[in-house]
């Protein structure tokens, strides 16, 4: 697929293009040969006497439609045009495809945010009208878009201006996940790494908590996630948390996460040092509890351990247990969907994440050929309106959303929860609400400033060899932080006041 364009809009056009053509290579050309490229996309742009002429075009060879239009000038005429050139592109696509998208034609991770802003600013009624009127998006969306926002609303007024979340990086798992694009190394590719790596993340906790002491910012939320946390050892978990503890000021801190993950990584004693180091939220992540769909995504537990898993967390007090599921996975049907998520709610966990699978171009699916399915309606799509049905009428309601590319059906992830136990690192990271400080590989810090959209990444080293290796550089990129907040002192200052 190839796309001509004359104007600035060719990322949002190329994101509109793969909504309906996912797994085609697509070209951005801007001047047009006479050997003319199929099938082509062309969105053009020109300035008249009343404002910008939009002409869009979408031809394959056998099939070829058109649409133009005219954008007044305004303060928003930058903006209106990017929408109109993705509106008649995308009922364009309608056409050829017989396919609408849930979304419309959003493609960005943070619809929710987009939609509480405009409530703040024009009313929830005009959100709602926005999103399905200009943006296309579906009804049913629209109304979970509405029904996420409040219930985050109530999270966000949480954050102060000097608050803060701290995120902690265990980049190893025990085998990899076929769908898995994240940082993370098997425990048998990596356990030479292991020691040498945990003793300098327990450096960089060290020097991390003092930046946040000198920069007086107040902690919120910490949440260690990977990779798989629990593939440490019961000593390594308690040596972790009580680095933490010793480190930061935990008393003003609302939540405090350990992403237990894998059921193959539980015991007993990691459970225990996890509940004794003070940590109130654990998540348990099945993400099926079909045995055959577990193998062949490549995890090495079944369902029974899952059950076992959850059965020693609630016999060892854990009174907020997430567990996360996946829809969309390969040879899982909706059937075998709904027996699982039946299941996960006969358990009643505190929370229920529902991830719809993501096909990441470096994940072993997508580098073995698997690809989106772009014909009809995706299963994924029938295990959401289930989920959404069924978690709804067992109490739990939205509290965070956020989409990713190259998603089956170009669905979402939500996260679900009982009244009182949303996950508020999920919303506060999600949102980009206030600053995240990031330690161990592949973990990123960012700098937000306080009320606005400004924000300002410190990217750790991705792999746990580089991590090593470039372990001072990587202290001294965490410098920026003190600047940062020593620019920012006098606005935070008015601010707070």
């Amino acid at each position: 697929m190839t796309i001509y364009i004359n104007n600035g809009f060719h990322y949002e056009t190329e994101n509109l293009v793969r909504l309906f053509f996912p797994n085609d290579k697509i070209s951005v050309i801007h001047e047009l040969t006479d050997e003319k490229p199929l099938p082509l996309v062309t969105a053009l742009t020109s300035e008249t006497d009343d404002g910008v002429r939009v002409y869009v075009s979408v031809e394959t060879g056998d099939f070829f439609a058109e649409d133009s239009s005219t954008v007044g000038i305004s303060e928003d005429t930058e903006k209106d045009t990017e929408r109109c050139i993705a509106v008649r592109l995308y009922n364009i696509f309608v056409k050829l495809t017989g396919k609408k998208q849930p979304w419309g034609i959003l493609t960005g991770v943070r619809p929710i945010k987009l939609f509480r802003r405009l409530t703040e600013k024009y009313g929830e009624e005009h959100a709602k009208r926005y999103f399905t009127e200009e943006l296309l998006v579906s009804e049913e969306k629209t109304a979970l878009s509405a029904v996420t926002e409040k219930h985050e609303k109530k999270i966000l007024a949480l954050s102060k201006p000097r608050s803060f979340s701290l995120y902690v990086s265990i980049p190893f798992c025990p085998s990899r996940c076929s769908y898995c694009s994240f940082v993370s190394q098997t425990i048998e590719s990596a356990k030479k790494l292991i020691e040498p790596y945990f003793e300098l993340l327990l450096k960089e906790i060290e020097a991390t908590a003092r930046i946040s002491r000198e920069c007086g910012l107040v902690l919120e939320s910490v949440y260690i996630g990977g990779g798989t946390p629990t593939t440490l050892s019961a000593e390594q978990l308690s040596r972790l948390i009580s680095a933490l503890r010793s480190s930061f000021d935990m008393s003003t801190c609302r939540e405090f996460t350990v992403e237990a993950g894998r059921p193959d990584t539980i015991d007993r004693e990691k459970l225990l040092a996890i509940k004794n180091g003070g940590a109130d939220r654990i998540s348990i992540n099945p993400q099926t509890l079909n045995d055959d769909v577990l193998k062949v995504i490549g995890r090495r537990h079944t369902a029974r351990q899952t059950l076992d898993a959850f059965a020693l967390a609630r016999e060892l007090c854990f009174n907020h247990i997430n567990m996360d599921l996946i829809a969309g996975l390969p040879t899982d049907n909706v059937e075998s969907f709904t027996a699982t998520l039946d299941t996960l709610c006969s358990l009643a966990p505190e929370s229920i994440t529902v991830h719809t699978l993501a096909m990441k171009r470096s994940s072993h699916l997508t580098m073995q050929g698997k690809e989106l399915d772009t014909i009809g309606e995706s299963p994924a799509a029938g295990m959401l309106r289930y989920c959404e049905k069924k978690l709804a009428s067992e109490g739990y309601h939205p509290y965070y959303l956020y989409r990713q590319t190259r998603m089956e059906g170009n669905l979402e992830n939500v996260g679900w929860s009982k009244d009182g136990f949303d996950g508020l690192y999920n919303v506060f990271v999600m949102d980009e609400t206030h600053t995240i400080l990031g330690v161990g590989a592949g973990a990123v810090t960012k700098l937000k400033k306080p009320g606005s959209e400004q924000l300002e990444r410190i990217f750790n080293y991705k792999y746990p060899y580089e991590y090593i290796n470039g372990f001072e550089t990587l202290l001294s990129r965490k410098e920026r932080v003190k600047t940062f907040y020593a620019e920012l002192a006098e606005y935070i200052s008015q601010i707070c006041l």
